[in-house]
């Protein structure tokens, strides 16, 4: 079949790298893409926010399925718009992919479900959003609603904190994302993520995995769009997965369903594992990233026909196959990231790299006077398998250590949680 990925960062590297594997697929492009996606798919030139002109290439190169990678133009509309005019789409409606496009959209569903997670919330102005946080105290969590790139939220150990979180957001420091506030309950616990493929009806689940948002060693400094991770997490055991299942994940698909939003492409579940159990903290309505790379890594299966089955609603019987061991991936970034990133350094020693057995994902590159050099905060996913956490963090830091790229920097404790309780299970 012909397949169109969207997208130009390291989870769209990840996925064409698998699904340039897929015998099924006869051709892959990509629409923007970027040099190390160049390697797997033939990259076009395609304004991949114009809903049109993502119709009229499908239409002109007879694609079978349409693979969309970020959320914004799930969001926009655009797997309508292709679904309308008889395409099959790996992703979900706007109307669905409200679930992240709103983080008070998907409080409020979650209140008329029943599906365990923090209390909230809803502010369209910062008066009474303060008057909120000054009532319940901190810590408390406050959220730009819309879409923010990961950076829309502030985990806030004091008053005063939530109070100036609260005012960047009014005061635009998140765009239209943050012309309204969500402020939460803080829930104490440990995190980790679960992703579903769905089709409307029908959940598969698709992994685990655990990141490091904290831009520094130790956990310590500002979130930002991740710094690395790993899967599987072993925090989410099959107890533990069973619950998530029965009261999160199935009673989300049936409450869209019943509201006439069936959700259908991947269901990101961020979960907080608490003492009274597992609390949802929000939906990504598209792989993580740079979750989606170790999930990549690890998948025994053919991605292609997966994907095409939940875009077609045939998901019921699909089984999905997993490599024993552990994948692990640390995110290289840019020097100043993730405040203003330094572009335009260049970047060497990546066929070095892989030729330790890792594979370098490129998340934020780009090609100048025939060199790749560094194009935005989040460069590069440098992702390797072991049997252990512990084996696969070697062999990542090993091909990291072969790179050439004085301008970027990563953390060296990604996977400190799997290490650690595979040191007390010894």
């Amino acid at each position: 079949m012909n397949v169109l990925l969207i997208g130009s960062g390291g989870r769209e590297h990840a996925l064409a790298w698998k699904l340039a594997q897929s015998p099924s697929v006869e051709k892959l492009w990509c629409a923007p893409g970027n040099p190390g996606i160049a390697e797997e798919a033939e990259c076009v030139d395609l304004d991949a926010a114009s809903n049109a002109a993502v119709l009229g290439f499908c239409r002109d190169h007879d694609v079978d399925l349409v693979v969309v990678g970020p959320e914004a133009p799930l969001v926009a509309g655009l797997a309508d718009t292709l679904r309308v005019a008889g395409f099959a789409v790996f992703g979900p409606s706007a109307a669905a992919a409200r679930l992240e496009g709103s983080k008070g959209f998907t409080k409020d569903f979650c209140a008329r479900h029943a599906i365990p997670t923090a209390a909230y919330g809803r502010f369209n102005n910062a008066p009474k959003a303060k008057a909120y946080i000054r009532a319940m105290g901190a810590p408390i969590v406050v959220k730009a609603d819309g879409l923010a790139a990961g950076k829309g939220v502030t985990v806030a150990m004091t008053v005063d904190e939530a109070l100036v979180a609260v005012d960047d957001c009014f005061e635009g420091a998140f765009g239209s994302a943050g012309a309204e506030v969500v402020v939460e309950e803080f829930l104490a616990g440990e995190e980790a993520s679960f992703f579903c493929l769905c089709d409307g009806e029908t959940a598969l689940p698709f992994g685990t995995a655990q990141d490091h948002k904290r831009v520094h060693d130790g956990d310590l400094g500002p979130n930002t769009g991740g710094m690395g991770a790993y899967s599987p997490a072993p925090v989410l055991d099959e107890d533990v997965l069973a619950r998530v299942m029965d009261e999160i994940v199935r009673p989300t698909l049936a409450g869209m369903k019943a509201e006439g939003n069936p959700f259908s492409g991947v269901l990101y579940a961020g979960l907080m594992l608490t003492a009274d159990g597992p609390r949802l903290i929000e939906y990504n309505v598209r792989f993580g990233d740079p979750e989606c790379q170790v999930l990549m890594l690890r998948l025994a299966s053919d991605l292609a026909p997966i994907l095409l089955a939940a875009a077609t609603g045939r998901l019921a019987g699909v089984k999905a196959r997993w490599r024993d061991g552990y994948a692990l991936t640390v995110v290289m970034a840019a020097d100043g990231y993730p405040g203003t990133p330094v572009k335009g350094t260049p970047i060497g020693g990546v066929v070095k790299a892989e030729a330790s057995g890792a594979k370098v994902f490129h998340a934020g590159t780009a090609m100048a006077d025939g060199r790749l050099v560094a194009y935005g905060g989040r460069v590069l996913n440098v992702t390797a398998f072991g049997a252990t956490a512990r084996e696969a963090r070697a062999n990542a830091y090993a091909a990291i250590d072969c790179l050439a790229w004085p301008g970027g920097f990563c953390r060296r404790d990604i996977g400190w949680r799997a290490i650690e309780r595979e040191r007390l299970s010894v």
